[in-house]
């Protein structure tokens, strides 16, 4: 019997979204697209933010690591899925596939913690204007910064540890596009209990605390908005908390449908559907929320453009 200590598999065999071969090389240009508008919107937006003085504010601080964060952990996994696409036999190594679960998890959790933040600075912004500066000093928000990444670095080491203490037999295919949590648990030989405890527990407090806290932040907000008299006072507070909703929305409410569900619920289909949207659909979305719904962002872009032209 395999004692769970560690992997007998050098290499994993990823089945992709499809395995109909018709289907792979419109998929290929489809993600191909999708990526390109990722790389350059997010990269867009932080070399537009780091150019621009007026940008230099906490809550472009913020979004600067988004955008980074959503480069970093889409480009994690697409560049492989896109090689898969084109490629006869889509294989991954051990050692490469436990980074790439490293990876992606490191950068997930920092996303969840770092829309946090980007919360607590809309619920400082609108709710106590006058001490906005001492609540979001560059100190605090390195320390916000700083904490997102470590808890990001805490539970990916959890996560990525439990999966390294596994055995892996016979079984060594994927039923995936990528090495995620799920579909590893599903070909280990060994008990998988305590991984999925982990899952649950660590999954569990990653989107329920950054949840509450967000879902906290707005109700303050609402609070807040609803005691302005003014129509224009209204909108004006609704219109700088707008983006980061739709953001929030999109990314814990793809997540929470892919790991919040019991294994009887799940679907490998379903599964991957939500993937694509949380991996692929919103790193590409996030840059274009932010820079069409932000007036600051669209007049720092004309002022670049017009610099440039001249």
């Amino acid at each position: 019997m395999p004692t769970g200590n560690g992997s007998l598999v050098p290499e994993f065999i990823l089945m992709g979204l499809t395995d109909q071969p018709a289907l792979q090389l419109p998929l290929f240009f489809l993600f191909l697209v999708m990526y390109m508008v990722t790389v350059l919107g997010n990269l867009g937006l932080i070399t537009l933010i780091g150019l621009t003085s007026h940008l230099h504010t906490p809550m472009y601080f913020f979004l600067f690591n988004l955008s980074f964060i959503d480069l970093c952990y889409s480009s994690v996994f697409t560049l492989k899925m896109l090689m898969n696409f084109i490629s006869e036999k889509n294989i991954i190594s051990y050692a490469w596939c436990m980074t790439q679960l490293y990876f992606f998890l490191f950068f997930v959790i920092s996303e969840c913690y770092v829309l946090t933040s980007m919360a607590y600075d809309r619920y400082v912004a609108v709710c106590n204007p006058p001490l906005y500066n001492i609540a979001m000093s560059p100190g605090v928000c390195f320390n916000l910064l700083f904490g997102s990444y470590l808890m990001a670095f805490s539970g990916a080491m959890a996560h990525t540890g439990c999966m390294l203490r596994l055995t892996f037999c016979d079984a060594n295919t994927v039923n995936h596009y990528f090495c995620d949590i799920l579909p590893l648990l599903q070909l280990s030989c060994t008990s998988t209990y305590v991984s999925e405890l982990v899952l649950f527990i660590v999954g569990g407090i990653h989107i329920i605390l950054p949840s509450l806290t967000i879902f906290l932040s707005y109700g303050f907000i609402l609070s807040s908005v609803l005691r302005i008299n003014s129509t224009e006072g209204r909108s004006t507070a609704f219109s700088t908390c707008s983006s980061h909703i739709i953001t929030v929305s999109l990314f814990f409410g793809s997540g929470a449908f892919t790991y919040l569900r019991p294994s009887s619920a799940r679907s490998v289909s379903e599964g991957k559907i939500s993937s694509v949207f949380y991996t692929n659909v919103v790193p590409m979305m996030n840059p274009l929320i932010y820079s069409l719904r932000n007036k600051d962002v669209k007049l720092a872009l004309r002022k670049t453009l017009r610099i440039k032209r001249f």
